[in-house]
């Protein structure tokens, strides 16, 4: 009789591990599997459009893209104002401008290299002059449009290369002389032949080595060329507020703003440069923008409380039609 209770208690002990362990692979492999659990997507800022903030979009793997600025909509007189430059920057003509946000700088190597790895591409040449946050050279076009394609995946939003309107609005940001700091080439504002850097006539320097435009904008004048969307044509008729196709081989594109090499007349902001869109070459670079979209996702702020600009004298003389 002892013996059959010893055999009731053991074989209850046993079912009741066997139940219990039954239960905890139910739990543990099959319910997850049946009925996955809800994972709360992370709360980050909503994407606000206010011109002067600027702000980084977050890719999928934990890092961000370069750091944009909001350009106000306004109009400008896009060309050659003073009469100083060539042919190709007339005829000088007025250009309304819808609001956009556009790199604060130069895309670096840091941010194509984590493209370049993140595609499978070759990563290009630094000319031995270091990476991080050195402006990306020897791209071609189209290896710029592939980045910007690029990040729209990472991102959700729609970026591009600029149009040359909206480069050149960018890089006048309001004022009208020849460089946006005024007429006189002064000393240590840029990087090109005989402007007075370290980096003159020698390599590119590290982004942000000088001060901004009244856009916030920096390096527009000098360190590297930078590609814009737009075709290259003689005289201005329509196309520069447009961007290429990309499928097109055949017509130049637009590159503007001038080089570590460069002499200041080409360093100017009406300057126009052009090169064929498989072109790569270690003066050349680009920046990008990127639209505002009512329906876009979610970005973090990089300084939510920068939301307006300082400009010059002559800006505020402007009508409230220069200016939206």
């Amino acid at each position: 009789m002892e013996d059959i209770l010893i055999n009731i208690v053991i074989t209850f002990i046993v079912g009741l591990i066997v139940g219990l362990a039954l239960l905890w692979v139910e739990y543990a492999y099959f319910r997850p599997l049946l009925f996955p659990l809800h994972t709360p997507t992370p709360v980050v800022a909503k994407r606000t459009w206010i011109a002067g903030t600027t702000f980084l979009d977050p890719l999928k793997k934990g890092h961000h893209g370069p750091e944009m600025v909001v350009i106000p909509a306004g109009r400008f007189q896009m060309g050659d104002l003073l009469g100083n430059g060539y042919s190709d920057e007339q005829p000088v003509h007025w250009v309304f401008m819808d609001s956009f946000a556009m790199g604060r700088y130069e895309v670096t190597f840091a941010e194509y290299d984590r493209f370049a790895e993140a595609t499978g591409r070759d990563k290009p040449d630094d000319q031995g002059w270091g990476r991080g946050k050195r402006p990306v050279i020897n791209v071609s076009w189209n290896e710029a449009i592939a980045y910007t394609e690029w990040l729209k995946t990472q991102t959700g939003h729609i970026y591009r290369l600029p149009t040359e309107a909206e480069w050149e609005y960018a890089a006048r940001a309001v004022t009208l002389s020849q460089y946006w700091w005024g007429e006189q080439l002064d000393l240590n504002r840029a990087n090109c032949d005989r402007c007075g850097s370290p980096w003159d006539n020698r390599k590119t320097a590290p982004v942000g080595s000088f001060a901004a435009n009244y856009f916030k904008l920096h390096d527009l004048s000098g360190n590297v060329y930078e590609w814009t969307c737009s075709e290259y044509e003689e005289k201005y008729n329509g196309k520069e507020q447009l961007c290429s196709n990309k499928h097109d081989t055949r017509h130049l594109r637009v590159i503007r703003g001038g080089s570590w090499y460069s002499l200041p007349k080409y360093i100017r902001v009406s300057s126009r440069f052009k090169s064929l869109p498989e072109q790569r070459d270690m003066t050349i670079g680009f920046r990008i923008v990127t639209i505002y979209n009512a329906n876009s996702s979610n970005l973090n702020f990089a300084t939510p409380d920068s939301a307006a600009f300082s400009f010059p004298k002559e800006a505020l003389s402007l009508s409230n039609n220069d200016m939206i």
